[in-house]
C-alpha cells in the first residue's frame, strides 16, 4: 500500500467474480467488495489490480456550492409568505358589480376559500371565472363598499377596498348586450350604432357579465347560454328604445314571443 497527502493507492487480489461484484483480497488479508464493471477489461480470479484512491477537492466545492444554492432557492421559495389579494372593479349597471382581481400569489401556502364582502358583511357572490365575481341585487345610484379576503393554511389576507356607486337610471354606459340569431343580420348594424351613441358596449360571447341578450329568434348554442346564465332576452327595439328614453327600460316589454321588425 502506497499512501501520500492526495491520494492512496492499494493492492488487491481477485478471489472471485460474481453478479457483478469482485471480492478483493488485500496483502494483510481484508475482503472487500468491489464492482466487478469498473475493473480493467481480462480481469479473472486470481488477476493483481491496483486501486488507487484521490480526492477530487475541486468537486467537492462545486457540489456544495450547488447544494447550498438549492438550499438557498428552496428556503426562499417556502419562506415567502402570501401576497394580499388585489381587486378592481371590472363592471357596473344600475343593478349589480363584477369584480375581478389579480391571480392570487400563495408561495408556499395553499388556498382554502375567497370571501366576498359588501359593505364590511361578507356575501355570497356568483363567480364568473377563477378571478371574477358578480354581485347582483344592489339599489340604483347608491355606494357601496367591496373588497375580498382569502383563507388560506397560513391564515386570512384581505385585499384593497373598492368604492362603487352603481349607475343612475338614465346612464347607459353599463349596458354590455350579446347578440343572438336575427332574421336578417344586417338589423344587427343599427344596434350596434345606437350602443356606440351610448357609450355602451356588446361581447361576441355570452357571458355572466352581459347585462341583456338581444335576438329576434329563440335559437342556437348563445340563446341556450343565456337562459342558462338568466341574462335577460329582449329584442333589439329595447336598446332603441333606451335610447330614445335616455333609460333603461323594463326587459318585460321588449320580449321575444315571436319574430320582430326592429323599428328604428
Amino acid at each position: 500500500m502506497y499512501m501520500n497527502k492526495n491520494n492512496s493507492k492499494f493492492q488487491f487480489t481477485v478471489g472471485k467474480l460474481d453478479a457483478g461484484m469482485a471480492l478483493l483480497l488485500s496483502p494483510d488479508h481484508h475482503l472487500i467488495e468491489f464492482p466487478a464493471t469498473i475493473l480493467p477489461e481480462g480481469v479473472t480470479s486470481g488477476s493483481i489490480v491496483n486501486i488507487t484512491i484521490n480526492r477530487d477537492i475541486q468537486e467537492e466545492e462545486r457540489k456544495k456550492k450547488e447544494f447550498m444554492d438549492l438550499e438557498e432557492q428552496i428556503f426562499e421559495e417556502f419562506s415567502k409568505p402570501p401576497e394580499n389579494p388585489k381587486v378592481k372593479v371590472y363592471h357596473i349597471t344600475q343593478t349589480w358589480v363584477a369584480l375581478e382581481w389579480e391571480p392570487l400569489v400563495l408561495n408556499s401556502v395553499e388556498l382554502k376559500e375567497i370571501d366576498i364582502f359588501k359593505n364590511g358583511q361578507r356575501i355570497q357572490a356568483r363567480r364568473l371565472s377563477d378571478t371574477r365575481v358578480k354581485i347582483s341585487g344592489l339599489e340604483m345610484d347608491t355606494e357601496y363598499e367591496f373588497h375580498i379576503e382569502i383563507r388560506t393554511t397560513g391564515g386570512r389576507l384581505k385585499s384593497n377596498v373598492e368604492k362603487v356607486r352603481t349607475h343612475t337610471i338614465d346612464n347607459l354606459t353599463g349596458i354590455r348586450v350579446c347578440f343572438g340569431a336575427f332574421d336578417n343580420d344586417d338589423e344587427i348594424v343599427p344596434l350596434i350604432e345606437a350602443l356606440h351613441r351610448m357609450g355602451a358596449s356588446f361581447t361576441d360571447d355570452i357571458d355572466g357579465d352581459n347585462t341583456h341578450f338581444i335576438c329576434s329568434r329563440l335559437e342556437g348554442p348563445k340563446y341556450v347560454k343565456a337562459t342558462q346564465l338568466n341574462v335577460p332576452i329582449v329584442n333589439g327595439n329595447w336598446l332603441f328604445a333606451c335610447e330614445k328614453e335616455g333609460k333603461i327600460q323594463p326587459s318585460s316589454s321588449f320580449q321575444v314571443n315571436v319574430p320582430q321588425r326592429i323599428e328604428n
